[in-house]
C-alpha cells in the first residue's frame, strides 16, 4: 500500500467506500480530488519546464566545451538582450544553484550536474504521474457513483 502525498482524499479509495457516502460526501470528495489532479497536473508542467531548461543548458555547456579559447560570442543577459563577449576560460563555467547563487565548477562537473538535477526531475515526474493517475480515477469513481445516485433519485419520466 502506498500513502497519499501532501494528504486529501485517500489514492486507494474503493468503489464500496464511495457507495456508502451521501451525495454531499461524494461531490466532496470528486471536488478535492479534481483540485489535487490540477495541482499535480500544474506540478507536472513545471517538472517540464524545468527538464527543457536543463536539458538546454547541458547542451549550451557541451557546445560551449568545443569551442576554443578566445572566441567571439554573443553572451545572453536576459532571454532577448544579447552582449558581445569573448570566451576566456572553456574549462570552468558558472551554475546556477538557484535563488541567485552561482558556484564555479568545471566543465565537466557541470554537464554532471545538469544531467543529475534532470534524472531527479524525471524520477520526480514518473512519482507525481503515478499519484496523478490514483487521484483521477478516484475522482472518475466518486463522479459516476454520484451520477448514478443522481439519476435513481431523479423521477423517470
Amino acid at each position: 500500500m502506498s500513502s497519499s502525498r501532501g494528504g486529501g482524499v485517500q489514492p486507494l479509495m474503493r468503489a464500496a467506500e464511495l457507495e456508502k457516502m451521501s451525495l454531499e460526501q461524494l461531490k466532496a470528495v470528486k471536488e478535492q480530488a479534481d483540485i489535487e489532479v490540477n495541482l499535480l497536473q500544474d506540478s507536472l508542467n513545471n517538472i517540464r519546464t524545468a527538464t527543457g531548461r536543463l536539458e538546454i543548458a547541458s547542451t549550451a555547456l557541451h557546445d560551449l566545451s568545443l569551442r576554443p579559447q578566445g572566441k567571439k560570442m554573443l553572451v545572453p543577459l536576459t532571454a532577448s538582450l544579447y552582449v558581445p563577449g569573448t570566451l576566456d576560460d572553456a574549462d570552468n563555467v558558472l551554475v546556477d544553484i538557484g535563488t541567485g547563487y552561482f558556484v564555479e565548477k568545471t566543465m565537466a562537473e557541470g554537464k554532471d550536474y545538469c544531467d543529475r538535477k534532470i534524472n531527479l526531475l524525471k524520477s520526480n515526474f514518473d512519482q507525481l504521474i503515478e499519484v496523478a493517475s490514483k487521484k483521477k480515477t478516484v475522482a472518475d469513481e466518486a463522479g459516476a457513483i454520484l451520477q448514478a445516485k443522481l439519476k435513481q433519485l431523479s423521477p423517470s419520466s
